[in-house]
């Protein structure tokens, strides 16, 4: 039986994401990446509807392609938990970013914290729905029982490899988020 490692992948593409998204007191577009604003009957990203520049290291400006979504955008912004507030100036709206105060920091290192554990629970998820599939096997008689402790063998191996990815993406985050 073959490691699919694509579903391990997946955790490591998600938790990326997610740290990608946190504010770290530098503009980035990623920061907006994840809201959605009504436009046209239907739920879009910001990135659909409006240009996204990062005008210099704590500036954002969002230029919306149709003005009558200024509104929408300033408002989802508002709404979302990214702790921005908007200006609009009727031409873009722009996102002034703070620079982070040490206990903020603080908060950040712990969230990218939570994060890497949930990425490492999808991991262990992953591993347990592929050591239940080696077991139906071994049960059908597909698999021998030396065949089985090779497999855990081998998937512990690139269980490992994959948390120690997951630790490495975090650490990084972390150091990022630590610097001043």
């Amino acid at each position: 039986m073959e490691i699919d490692k694509q579903q391990f992948e997946k955790a490591i593409e998600h938790l990326k994401q997610e740290l990608s998204s946190l504010r770290i007191g530098r503009a980035s577009t990623a920061l907006v990446d994840n809201i959605t604003i009504e436009s046209y009957g239907s739920r879009m990203p910001i990135s659909h509807v409006a240009s996204i520049n990062v005008t210099d290291v704590r500036t954002l400006t969002i230029q919306p392609w149709d003005k009558s979504n200024m509104a929408a955008i300033e408002k989802a912004i508002q709404t979302s938990n990214i702790g921005l507030n908007p200006v609009n100036d009727g031409v873009a709206i722009r996102l002034n970013i703070p620079p982070m105060t040490e206990e903020r920091r603080k908060e950040m290192v712990k969230v990218v914290g939570q994060l890497e554990e949930q990425a490492r629970v999808s991991v262990r998820n992953v591993r347990e729905e592929i050591i239940k599939e080696v077991k139906k096997q071994e049960d059908d008689n597909l698999m021998t029982k030396d065949d089985v402790d090779d497999f855990k063998a081998t998937l512990q191996e690139v269980i490992d490899s994959f948390n120690e990815k997951i630790k490495e993406v975090a650490a990084a985050k972390e150091k990022e988020i630590l610097t001043v």
